[in-house]
């Protein structure tokens, strides 16, 4: 088997060329790395770790100054919407008076108001309305919710080290899926299956460092595709951080430093009463090179393409977990 590039650096230009590639079917197998006890030991450390009841939302950019932001967490109507001031206030998505659906009320110089009836909120109790804690870290926001958690709560969500905002580009992803939490967290505790499930993106996968320190923290080797035989090498480190997070950050080669983010936020029950989880996933890219700010000036055109990429990868890996869902559900699930 021909040897996979490796990130050995920054050098002159970020791309590299697969000097004799691998075919798909030729690649080293991974299914005796990805053993299911030890993906599943991962994944129970991970849920052991506190959240301080805190569930990533949504971006930061769907919460703006005239309209709020409304989400079911766990059974839970929650509306978020912004002061005046751009502050964030959050609490229950149901007026206390009849029951109207906030989320589809306007916000008018930092007041949400009812459209049923006028209700007008300002984000502190009123009227049998009480506020949740909600927190705005830049690119997610978040809700504070203390009797769904059941654990000892945090002032603040325990947001992951990002690059700094002046000199990174932000995008954020949300998908929905017939699973639970623990479903999307154990297929992010998977890297083996990457250039297996989705060689439209990732070839030459090596794991050259299983779970490993307080965070079961796992070293990927991993060469991104952009076309033919171009590729971007680089390293990735994969922690748990919370029992709904994993962070996948790149510690060697092109955009050292950058993050993405995956969240797994349970929405609820569907009709039939299959569970329904949210993937908030915030991808936030950096890099040291002078025409990354040429980039970062084109902010506004390549989110949507950072969401579209996202989106790819997660049609596969929602897959992934609906699919672990359903054989766990039924008894048949083998890990």
């Amino acid at each position: 088997m021909d040897a996979p590039c490796r990130p050995d650096g920054r050098g002159r230009y970020p791309l590299r060329l697969r000097r004799r590639p691998v075919a798909w079917e030729r690649q080293r197998p991974t299914w005796r790395d990805a053993a299911p006890g030890v993906i599943a030991a991962a994944l129970e450390r991970a849920k052991a770790r506190p959240s301080g009841n805190w569930y990533a939302v949504g971006a930061s950019r769907d919460v703006g100054r005239d309209r709020p932001l409304g989400r079911t967490v766990a059974g839970t109507e929650v509306v978020l919407w912004r002061a005046a001031d751009g502050r964030l206030h959050g609490g229950p998505g149901a007026c206390p008076h009849l029951g109207a659906p906030l989320k589809d009320s306007p916000v008018r110089c930092g007041t949400l108001v009812c459209h049923w009836h006028g209700l007008a909120l300002d984000g502190g109790p009123f009227a049998g309305w009480e506020p949740y804690p909600a927190y705005d870290d830049g690119v997610l926001v978040w809700v504070r919710l203390d009797r769904t958690g059941g654990e000892e709560p945090l002032a603040r969500p325990r947001v992951p080290e990002r690059p700094e905002a002046a000199v990174a580009v932000a995008a954020v992803y949300t998908g929905v899926g017939r699973c639970e939490p623990d479903d999307v967290v154990a297929n992010r505790l998977d890297p083996w299956h990457g250039a297996w499930f989705h060689p439209y993106s990732f070839v030459d996968l090596t794991v050259p460092h299983g779970p490993a320190g307080p965070e079961d923290a796992l070293t990927v080797d991993v060469s991104f595709k952009v076309a033919g035989r171009l590729v971007v090498p680089v390293r990735a480190e994969f922690t748990a951080p919370g029992p709904r997070t994993v962070v996948m950050r790149i510690t060697g080669g092109e955009g050292v430093g950058s993050v993405v983010e995956t969240h797994a936020t349970p929405l609820g029950t569907d009709a039939s009463g299959r569970p329904r989880t949210a993937v908030v996933e915030a991808v936030v890219a950096a890099s040291a090179r002078p025409g990354f700010a040429v980039a970062r000036a084109a902010a506004p055109f390549l989110r949507p393409l950072m969401r579209a990429t996202a989106g790819r990868l997660w049609r596969d890996d929602m897959a992934y977990a609906e699919r672990r869902w359903e054989l766990r559900s039924t008894g048949r699930f083998p890990g």
